[in-house]
């Protein structure tokens, strides 16, 4: 019998995950240390100064939960002589800039998030959860192909001061695909938290440590921001979709209720009839994001309480003119008029499943990197105050304690009540067009999972339909004649995503890591 399942971004995170089950762990036990374990495992895509959403269904007593440990602004005043600087990150098909430094860094929610999650619904001590995260932090980790490409990518930020470039290059060159990385400062600070509990991050002393340095080099956060944080509990929103119950995240994850609204868009439309990934069906989708997109100015312009304004814009009167919409646009040329959208490009993501009927679906970002180290404690902490995208008034213009929004969206497919399936996607605006697919290709499409989640993907932005590598050349020439400005890829790229996810069928426990950001799955069986 299986007693569990994972699926995240990197075998060793796995490993972390699979080890909690093993011992008798639950899947919160087995989230928590792997999502611990990532900030060393993929320490380039996550730190342990970033942030996150966790959808936690629990059947045995019919509970479902968002927890919601996202940053927030912290209170201190901008000023002359902030540590805010500029850095440009090549994306090959586009260079993007990004603000790094103390004054880019909103309060960190990983730590009270995770702790909380495990105090609150896990079965396991702290110290014992933390043990994997400390073991690879100090005898290092591997370094995958995937991410050897995002700190290439990257490296601008993790060059920026000589204490980080120390930890990702050698001699002037950073780590290359089967390089070991290590982090014996971190592994000191995971010891420490073990010991202390989450306050040494939010009142101890690498609050201290923090608060310190961000008061010598310009930075905002405060000691008042650390103390006062608090990690939320919301209601997820719940959907049906060809006769199944979806739970996603509520705001301020936009991404939750965008991703609702598109599969509402989907519901009126025989989708599984279509030729997968041909061009009848690339349109259809196509278009259902681009109506999602027009749609969210509908949302954000409106100023009702939170649970009105979701019922409203999930209701079936306004669905349906966007609806209407949707099936005028398809019998015409393309207009193209759809903006560019904001969200987080390097986040990460883990699902869990046990025998118990527990699953969870969690997300954490730490946008990139502020790009320096927190005195001798081997900490790294977000630049949220740094992208663009989430300021979009202008940088350090959010009121204090505001949390920052985000497009991550955990989510769980539950049938006849029960947990079926737990997916979420890194991948910025790319989160939601990647959710959407993969449920497609699970409730329209009927696929297995291993294909659900690792077809060729599309995702339409800022008037141009992007085609991952896998679709067939004469889709793109049709879409083309239609009308359409299609940019296809080569290959499979982590630009479309990364849905690690897990389910239960009737022969048990399944998993699928997504290729695209190096994806892996860890079964534990019955010895």
């Amino acid at each position: 019998m299986t007693r569990g399942v994972i699926a995240a971004g990197d075998p060793q995170t796995v490993a972390a995950g699979v080890e909690m089950l093993r011992r008798g762990g639950n899947a919160v036990d087995a989230a928590v240390a792997a999502a611990f374990a990532s900030v060393v495992t993929e320490a380039v895509l996550i730190n342990i100064g970033g942030s996150g959403l966790a959808l936690i269904v629990d059947s045995s007593s019919n509970q479902r939960v968002v927890y919601d440990f996202l940053s927030t602004m912290p209170s201190g005043k901008p000023r002359g002589n902030m540590d805010f600087h500029q850095v440009w990150v090549d994306f090959g098909q586009e260079k993007q800039p990004f603000y790094i430094g103390r004054a880019s860094v909103a309060v960190p929610g990983f730590v009270a998030g995770l702790c909380t999650l495990l105090e609150e619904r896990g079965t396991l001590p702290l110290a014992e959860v933390l043990q994997p995260a400390i073991r690879f932090a100090r005898e290092g980790v591997v370094l995958s192909e995937s991410l050897a490409y995002v700190l290439d990518i990257l490296l601008p930020i993790f060059t920026y001061t000589p204490e980080l470039a120390a930890l990702f290059t050698r001699n002037g060159e950073p780590y290359r695909a089967g390089d070991r990385l290590r982090f014996p400062q971190l592994a000191r600070t995971l010891e420490r938290l073990a010991e202390e509990g989450p306050s040494l991050f939010y009142t101890g002393e690498v609050a201290q440590a923090i608060v310190a340095d961000q008061e010598a080099h310009g930075g905002l956060l405060t000691a008042q921001d650390l103390a006062g944080y608090r990690v939320e509990r919301r209601e997820p929103v719940e959907i049906s979709y060809r006769g199944e119950t979806l739970l996603v995240p509520p705001p301020p994850s936009s991404g939750g209720v965008l991703v609702a609204f598109a599969l509402e868009l989907l519901a009126a439309f025989p989708v599984g009839t279509l030729p997968h990934n041909h061009t009848e069906h690339i349109r259809l989708l196509a278009e259902t994001m681009r109506h999602t997109t027009l749609a969210r100015a509908d949302w954000d312009r409106d100023a009702r309480p939170l649970h009105e304004r979701i019922r409203w814009f999930l209701s079936e009167e306004h669905v349906a003119t966007y609806r209407e919409k949707l099936r005028s646009a398809l019998t015409r040329p393309p207009v193209l008029s759809t903006p560019l959208e904001s969200g987080h490009p390097h986040t990460t993501h883990i699902s869990v499943a046990d025998e118990h009927g527990l699953i969870v679906s969690m997300t954490t970002t730490s946008g990139e990197n502020a790009g320096f180290l927190v005195g001798d404690t081997g900490v790294s902490l977000n630049n949220m105050l740094g992208e663009q995208d989430l300021h979009p008034l202008g940088f350090h213009r959010l009121p204090p304690g505001m949390r920052l929004p985000s497009m991550m969206t955990p989510t769980v497919i539950l049938e006849e009540g029960k947990p079926r399936l737990a997916t979420g996607s890194g991948g910025s605006t790319r989160i939601r067009s990647t959710i959407l697919q993969v449920l497609s290709n699970v409730l329209d499409f009927h696929f297995p999972l291993e294909d659900a989640v690792n077809a060729p993907r599309v995702h339409f932005e800022a008037d141009v339909l992007q085609l991952e590598g896998g679709i067939a050349p004469e889709v793109v020439r049709e879409l083309e004649t239609l009308g359409y400005r299609v940019n296809p890829w080569p290959e499979r790229h982590m630009y479309f995503g990364g849905a690690h996810t897990i389910a239960r069928t009737a022969r048990g426990f399944e998993g699928a890591g997504d290729r695209r950001r190096g994806g892996s799955v860890g079964l534990v069986e019955d010895a």
